[in-house]
């Protein structure tokens, strides 16, 4: 079983008290690996590094085009070892290795587009109404920042974080979920190998109640960037509202995939398909409601199953392989919960429905009809390979089944009407609207979410913005002594 360390300060330790865990394969349910459990004291230890290498160290006098240097340079490094990197995370969450390495091939634009944004914050010379005075801005880091992933999709969505925050000058603390903190960890080598200074980029390991409330809770930590639950989510706002830290959440959603009666339907069936049973359902953007206008509902039903029923099961490592395990045995549970929910419910189970025959954490791609838009399958994230299928009548209703959940991170419109390809995408209230595709980012294209989907926007421009914050400096260049009793 392979030993890790957590990374801070520029070296791989070991827990101040020497406590670990056991990382487990989904697919084999093996445990693999062996990774640190950390306390406060050495979560202490990285937020200390993190904190001197802001203040203190060079990161903080490097100019903003030595930073991006860097950052091209880790990317560099991401691609050279985008292989290893990837078989890591499969071993670790049981995702595809044909996605994962797709992943980490791509996160590498990540550290070149941000790599390429950090000598380009600017600041501004406002126009005054007040003569003899000279004022202008600056785009100021926040200084610390704590980086916190979930289990689904580690390193992109550490990208998605750490490459604009070290843009903008910051330093990190990463604790990924306690479930896929390897490849984490073999990303930190690399950091080393690109030449960071110490203290800039460090990694705990351990438990959320432990290591993520110590992390979160300390006040030298001026921002939180957090992937994962809403539930988990809303403990974290609250926390960092209690010491009025900078927060950005990207959490749960109950995605719409609407396809019109215009629509091109074996491209919706290849959308729909992709929208939930990509990744087994375990992303926060899975199309986990299909809603279909009632004229075409019975063909697309019909011609989505025969495609999924041969849907191929097993080992995520090889190329053939369609749907993998679900990454953990509390998950694997909470999926089988709900589609016996499903049932009490009274929709009806038209394909899959029980754990797969190979064994394991696997279940088997689950399809229900008949689901009216209240059932808790219709409103509460599932986060498995679980579809919801709802009619809908027009335009009208399909927006309204749309938004009538408490979610709002994507969803999926299918037509060939362009008019009602942008009236639509107006009204729903979602982060991202994807027409006539499905589960497509980019570094260069916001990311977040509406209501209870989160705070804040990832990629693209805006997202350097998430860590800096502004500073007015005013100069009397030539302004008479005035009245100290009154604002000048």
């Amino acid at each position: 079983m392979k030993s890790y360390q957590m990374f801070i300060d520029g070296e791989f330790v070991d827990a101040v008290d020497g406590r670990c865990f056991a990382s487990q394969n989904p697919y084999t349910g093996d445990a693999w690996a062996r990774v640190p459990s950390a306390g406060s004291e050495d979560v202490a230890r990285a937020v200390d590094a993190a904190d001197r290498a802001w203040r203190e160290g060079p990161w903080g006098q490097m100019t903003a085009t030595e930073r991006g240097a860097l950052l091209w340079k880790l990317g560099d490094l991401i691609a050279r070892d985008a292989g290893r990197l990837a078989e890591t995370e499969v071993r670790d969450n049981g995702k595809l290795m044909a996605e994962m390495l797709a992943q980490v091939r791509y996160l590498t634009q990540w550290f070149r587009y941000f790599g390429g944004l950090a000598d380009k914050i600017e600041g501004t010379v406002p126009p005054l109404d007040k003569p003899g005075y000279f004022q202008f801005t600056r785009n100021e880091p926040l200084g610390v920042v704590a980086v916190i992933t979930p289990w689904n999709s580690p390193l992109m969505l550490l990208a998605w974080k750490v490459a604009p925050a070290l843009a903008a000058g910051c330093t990190v603390v990463v604790k990924p979920s306690e479930f896929t903190s390897a490849s984490t960890l073999e990303l930190a080598s690399l950091f080393l190998e690109a030449g960071f200074p110490r203290g800039v980029f460090n990694v705990i390991t351990g438990f959320g109640a432990e290591a993520g409330a110590s992390l979160v809770t300390d006040r030298r930590v001026r921002k939180v960037t957090f992937t994962g639950s809403d539930a988990t989510g809303r403990l974290i706002n609250q926390q960092c509202a209690a010491q009025f830290k900078h927060v950005s959440l990207e959490l749960g959603g109950k995605s719409p995939n609407i396809v019109f009666d215009d629509a091109d339907l074996d491209a919706a069936v290849a959308g729909a398909i992709s929208g939930i049973f990509a990744a087994s359902g375990q992303t926060c953007i899975a199309g986990s409601r299909l809603l279909l206008q009632e004229s075409i509902h019975d063909v697309f039903v019909e011609r989505l199953l025969a495609t999924v029923t041969n849907a191929r099961l097993g080992d995520p490592m090889l190329p053939t392989t369609q749907v993998g395990p679900i990454t953990t045995p509390a998950q694997y549970d909470k999926v089988l919960s709900y589609i016996d929910i499903a049932r009490q419910e009274g929709a009806t189970c038209v394909l899959g429905g029980k754990p797969s025959d190979i064994g394991g954490l696997f279940v088997e791609p689950t399809v229900f009809t008949d689901v009216t838009p209240a059932m808790r399958i219709a409103q509460e994230e599932v986060f498995g390979p679980v579809l919801a299928v709802i009619r809908f009548r027009d335009e009208s209703e399909a927006i309204e089944i749309a938004n009538g959940t408490a979610y709002g991170l994507g969803a999926g419109v299918w037509t060939r009407d362009i008019g009602r390809a942008f009236r639509v995408s107006r009204q729903i209230e979602a982060g991202t609207v994807w027409v006539n595709t499905y589960r497509a980012v980019s570094f260069m294209s916001p990311f977040g979410g509406y209501k209870d989907s989160g705070i804040g926007r990832e990629n693209g421009i805006g997202a350097i913005r998430e860590y800096l914050q502004t500073k007015s400096v005013w100069i009397n260049t030539e302004a008479p002594p005035a009245n100290p009793f009154t604002i000048r």
